[in-house]
């Protein structure tokens, strides 16, 4: 594989796949136990690589460099979203998995990888992005593709206490794919930059309702 990952196979034939993108300086094991949370029943195929970059004095790992909040870094940003792109087809091809049964979820970073690769006009259409506490990036040499994507849906929680990515982040967010024509199932809450434990309820629904009950 192109990315050193984990996977929580599901416990029958699956009926989709949800990829999870972990938050910068964390690792592939960070968001494999909110797999069992959002799909109780183990439905799904679950896969969470990790991100390729490790930085000097800093723990972890993660997808690019951070000059600016919402403005990654272009040069490690496109080798990440190239290196991703790739795992994302190598667990199609290996679990004869699809775009279309495919979540691609995250938490901060991993939300921002989320963002790039669903709406990303050089790949294929998914069937919905699952996003706490991130952003769609700004970025040379990138722009969203939401035109072509109306099928495709979003969650998105984010903290109104966010002090690394602020909450204005997720309300661009939301302008953005509700004028393209997204449906977007949106969550603000009181809470800092973590997954806010009141919205996993909401957001079980939504995965079973994005990828079983239309798979």
């Amino acid at each position: 594989m192109s990315l050193v990952h984990v996977e929580r196979p599901a416990a029958g034939d699956p009926e989709g796949l949800l990829v999870l993108h972990h938050g910068r300086g964390a690792d592939e094991q960070d968001l494999l136990g909110l797999a069992d949370v959002l799909d109780p029943h183990r439905r799904l195929h679950v896969a969470s690589p990790r991100a390729p970059l490790t930085l000097e004095d800093w723990p972890g790992h993660h997808w690019y460099l951070v000059p600016q909040v919402g403005y990654p870094d272009p040069e490690t940003f496109h080798a990440a979203r190239a290196v991703l792109g790739a795992f994302h087809e190598e667990v199609w091809d290996r679990t004869g998995l699809t775009p279309e049964q495919t979540v691609l979820g995250g938490f901060s970073m991993g939300s921002v990888m989320s963002y790039t690769m669903a709406f990303d006009s050089d790949r294929p259409a998914v069937a919905g992005v699952l996003v706490f506490s991130g952003f769609v990036p700004t970025v040379d040499g990138w722009a969203p593709d939401f035109a072509s994507r109306s099928a495709t849906r979003a969650f998105v929680s984010h903290g109104r206490r966010d002090r690394v990515i602020h909450i204005q982040f997720a309300r661009r967010a939301l302008e953005l794919m509700t004028a393209a024509g997204i449906e977007v199932d949106y969550h603000e809450s009181d809470a800092a930059h973590h997954i806010d434990p009141a919205v996993t309820e909401p957001a079980t629904g939504w995965l079973s309702g994005t990828v079983v009950a239309r798979g």
